[in-house]
């Protein structure tokens, strides 16, 4: 069992950046994909960004291709987005997620553990 834990979500600027941690319990962390969606109001959740279980590859939405970066600490056994150059429309609730399948890893029916979600909420 896997419990995941997000923060560093926030209110910023369109323009600016935050860094989201996710914080994962249990002993088996580098066994799971680990993922990003998002849901903004009135949308269904998005796939933001996957990572595999020793970063050897790391995918995308177009969207925040160039903006985001996904990366992982398995001795923390936590998972990270770094967000720049924020733009409205990235604003919703984000999500860690962590899952044993490998694909369709854009899919959010693959992954088996979820955490809470964060809002970030950017201005324009």
């Amino acid at each position: 069992q896997v419990q995941l834990v997000e923060s560093g979500g926030g209110l910023v600027q369109a323009g600016g950046s935050l860094r989201l941690s996710c914080a994962a319990s249990g002993r088996t962390f580098s066994n799971y994909y680990m993922a990003w969606f998002r849901q903004a109001p009135g949308k269904e959740r998005e796939f933001v960004a996957r990572i595999t279980l020793s970063s050897t590859r790391t995918d995308y939405t177009d969207s925040v291709k160039g903006r985001f970066t996904i990366s992982r600490d398995n001795s923390k056994k936590m998972v990270y987005l770094q967000m720049n150059s924020l733009k409205p429309e990235d604003t919703a609730v984000y999500y860690c997620a962590a899952g044993v399948y490998s694909s369709p890893y854009s899919s959010p029916q693959i992954y088996q553990h979820w955490g809470q979600g964060i809002q970030v909420t950017v201005s324009s």
